[in-house]
């Protein structure tokens, strides 16, 4: 009777360490699983807050989200229809980037409002250019005729050169970015300027007799700056649209990866393919 159930003792520990191997197989298995499945994916994620204007930085941002994910970034993007904002919050450290600006404008803001963002990329070129849904040619363009031109003092300097170009008006010697009108020395056609928001001129347009508009802006109103407009910037224009960061975070991994998958040949591509032509990749 003892040797009966001493066997039965034994079956059962044998059982039972049998189950327990099993279990624990599993688990490593399971484990090993896990990590096999995790072994292309990256240690940690960074989420980087980036502001841009919709089009076509929105857009671009968007092409680039996908990869970027892989590299461990989670790419959130804020979209702003005006200027001033996303400057502000990215100062402020509610954005940890923006997406919209050129160097003349970052420098103009820099300097109004105490700040020190910073340009870490120059991604894309937007032509400037002058549209109208009165006239065909600026040879039509009326004396005393209303002209729509942004109140930023960037753009208000960059429309101002670039009628100048156009024969329309006359600046004071060796203006610049910085031009404002009381830098007109001569005004042929006594032209009447109307300063406003950049994102407004578009809807102004059948109201005045020739807008001055941003590419982006006029993206956004379906219209084309090659097809389109009176006339626009040159394609060497120094105007190119960055990328802007602070100080403090301007070396991150994060903005390190955001910057290459920007001045990828990805990137340049889908510009090219997407805007053709009305956008210019600037690297």
């Amino acid at each position: 009777m003892k040797k009966w159930i001493l066997a039965v003792l034994t079956l059962s520990l044998v059982a039972l360490l049998a189950a327990c191997g099993n279990n624990n197989g599993g688990t490593n298995a399971s484990t090993d699983n896990a990590a096999s499945g995790d072994a292309d994916k990256p240690a940690e994620t960074a989420t980087l807050k980036v502001g841009a204007s919709p089009v076509p930085h929105a857009e671009i941002l968007e092409h680039i989200k996908p990869e970027l994910a892989k590299e461990g970034v989670n790419l959130e993007i804020v979209q702003f229809a005006d200027y001033i904002l996303p400057n502000t919050q990215l100062a402020e450290k509610s954005l940890d980037a923006n997406f919209f600006q050129t160097q003349s404008y970052l420098d103009v803001q820099n300097e109004k409002n105490g700040t020190d963002l910073v340009s870490v990329a120059s991604v894309h070129i937007e032509p400037f250019a002058g549209y109208s849904k009165k006239i065909k040619s600026i040879d039509e363009l009326a004396d005393g005729a209303t002209v729509a031109i942004p109140n930023d003092p960037t753009n208000t300097a960059r429309a101002l050169l670039l009628l100048q170009k156009q024969g329309l008006v006359k600046l004071k010697e060796g203006a610049d970015i910085t031009s404002t009108e009381q830098d007109i020395t001569e005004n042929s056609k006594n032209l009447k300027f109307l300063p406003m928001e950049a994102a407004a001129i578009p809807r102004q347009l059948d109201e005045v007799d020739l807008a001055m508009i941003n590419a982006n802006y006029a993206l956004e109103a379906d219209l084309s700056p090659g097809e389109d407009a009176l006339f626009k910037e040159d394609s060497d224009v120094p105007y190119a649209n960055l990328l802007v960061t602070r100080q403090d975070n301007k070396d991150s991994d994060a903005v390190k990866k955001l910057i290459a998958a920007l001045n990828s040949a990805d990137t340049k591509k889908f510009i090219e393919e997407q805007y053709k032509g009305e956008i210019i990749p600037a690297f």
